[in-house]
């Protein structure tokens, strides 16, 4: 139905994920778990405001991880030194 959602953290990625990278993520999602490839009509509203709340969600999840080993967070900023 569709395909592999994709790794959007380091080290599957070598650089940030695009804005338009986290769309097709939320995308593929939404589209998995209603199981409707492009919904109808009727649905259309629910599906479109799915899609940008997931999106955001990820970004959020994005920008708060911190992967050990990585020399700066997805933000670019460093942590602070205590």
């Amino acid at each position: 139905m569709c395909r592999s959602i994709k790794t959007l953290r380091p080290p599957a990625l070598p650089e940030e994920a695009t804005e338009e990278e986290v769309h097709a993520a939320a995308l593929q999602y939404v589209r998995k778990v209603s199981g409707f490839r492009a919904p109808a009509a009727h649905n259309r509203e629910v599906f479109d405001r799915a899609v940008e709340e997931i999106a955001e969600a990820t970004g959020r999840l994005l920008d708060g991880l911190e992967v050990r080993g990585a020399a700066t967070r997805r933000s670019g900023s460093a942590p602070d030194a205590a």
